[in-house]
């Protein structure tokens, strides 16, 4: 059976940054869950679909042309082929995201895709559902966050613009899958630390917990 390293949190906690780093280390399969919502609201919004209309997106989810490729040890969700890298990126993915994340069908069909990446063998994979409901029997569970203030500086300095208040509330009071702390998961509050130290907590702890397997 595969290890699966969990890394959930809150949007601008270090997540996409940590857990790269994190798969490197040990040379695992890095899967940025976030990234395939957005590619979600990317399309929806290239085929004028409203991400309120939860059918039209069911719709939408169930019938495009979609495939996860591993490169470099890192998977890409491809829409008809197309890797949208730059454009789920944008203010205005960011906005239908968390609207179409909050979609229950959604969320069901993301599970299963997101479980069928075992096939890639050891992951890193990072998001806000990984501990609770995509991997709940890891040993391998973490959980990042920081102050409102220090992560919307973060998403300033990276040029985006994100109402993250609006976004924690989002994710924290939907009814399929909320974000939450995993049962078992090491917190981590990485204000006032570099990406280099977050990484290194995790890197030590699952060595400790890899090391403890041993025996």
């Amino acid at each position: 059976m595969p290890i699966v390293i969990a890394i959930d949190g809150t949007s601008a906690s270090g997540k996409s940054t940590t857990a790269r780093r994190v798969a490197k280390h040990f040379g695992y399969t890095y899967i940025d869950t976030g990234a395939m919502y957005r590619t979600l609201a990317w399309h929806c919004l290239v085929r004028q679909t409203d991400p309120h209309d939860e059918k039209a997106v069911t719709a939408v989810c169930r019938k495009w042309k979609s495939s996860l490729v591993n490169v470099d040890h890192q998977v890409r969700m491809l829409v008809e082929g197309y890797y949208p890298e730059k454009e789920i990126r944008t203010s205005e993915a960011s906005a239908a995201v968390a609207i179409i994340a909050a979609n229950t069908k959604v969320r069901d069909w993301m599970k299963t895709l997101q479980q069928s990446c075992l096939q890639f063998g050891d992951l890193v994979m990072e998001g806000r559902d990984i501990g609770t409901a995509i991997f709940p029997d890891t040993d391998f569970k973490f959980y990042l966050d920081a102050p409102l203030a220090e992560r919307s500086k973060r998403r300033w300095a990276d040029g985006v613009q994100e109402d993250l208040a609006k976004r924690d509330h989002s994710d924290s009071q939907r009814a399929s899958n909320p974000l939450m702390i995993a049962l078992g998961a090491m917190v981590i509050n990485n204000a006032g630390l570099t990406i280099e130290q977050t990484s290194q907590l995790i890197i030590d702890e699952v060595h400790r917990r890899l090391e403890a397997r041993r025996y």
